[in-house]
């Protein structure tokens, strides 16, 4: 079974996490603080960690940057703070996704079952990934969209590789910018805006309506395959 550790110092929310995992087949550990979560993540066998930032003791950011340490588990937060630069500075810690408070069962499961997928994903061989609209060969640095190849500059090919090998991952403009142009223009977002505008017109048969190459407000963007 697939272990699954959270934290969260409401006991009430936790019990009713724990009955929910554990109804879909899940293995749950829990942790009520930051201390506690990280000693259960030493020996506990996780493919996965559901972390609330509101902790007693060390917040739930100094709790990602600790573990990121010496794990690659994937982190989905849980948060009543609805700000985008509490979101920003949660994902840039190392965190793979968020969900803010209230939420629905059925939403965080799914949320859970895409970080699980995208973590196999990472372990498999180069990928071709294929979407209603066009394809991606990783491997070969090619992409093509209705059997034609479509020519992207080196920036634009850099992003597309970034999201597409991060699928339904929240990546932030921040973690965008540092990875395509280094950390000098980790603020300049205008360039991304730019980028992004040129391969949604490559790519997207609609560029008003995009399905693959989906802006998240203020925060940055996500590939949906």
């Amino acid at each position: 079974m697939t272990g699954v550790l959270v934290v969260d110092d409401d006991p009430h929310l936790l019990r009713i996490l724990k009955l929910a995992l554990e109804t879909s087949g899940y293995t749950v550990a829990t942790a009520v603080d930051g201390r506690s979560a990280l000693l259960a993540a030493t020996q506990n066998p996780l493919a996965l960690v559901i972390l609330d930032l509101g902790l007693p003791d060390i917040d739930g950011v100094t709790v990602i940057k600790e573990l990121r340490e010496w794990s690659r588990v994937p982190v989905l937060v849980l948060s009543a703070r609805h700000t985008s630069e509490d979101k920003v500075e949660a994902l840039d810690a190392g965190a793979d996704d968020y969900l803010t408070k209230p939420f629905g069962p059925d939403e965080l499961l799914a949320r859970l079952r895409a970080l699980l997928r995208r973590s196999a994903d990472l372990q498999a061989p180069e990928p071709v990934v294929v979407t209603e609209n066009f394809t991606v060969d990783l491997a070969k640095h090619r992409v093509s969209r209705e059997g034609a190849d479509v020519r992207l500059t080196p920036i634009e090919w850099k992003i597309l590789e970034i999201l597409v090998r991060n699928p339904e991952k929240l990546i932030t403009h921040r973690q965008l910018l540092t990875d395509v142009w280094g950390p000098a223009y980790a603020k300049d977002s205008n360039y991304l805006r730019v980028f992004m505008a040129q391969l949604r017109r490559k790519l997207e048969p609609d560029t008003g309506n995009p399905r693959h190459l989906l802006t998240e407000a203020g925060i940055g963007y996500r590939f949906q395959p």
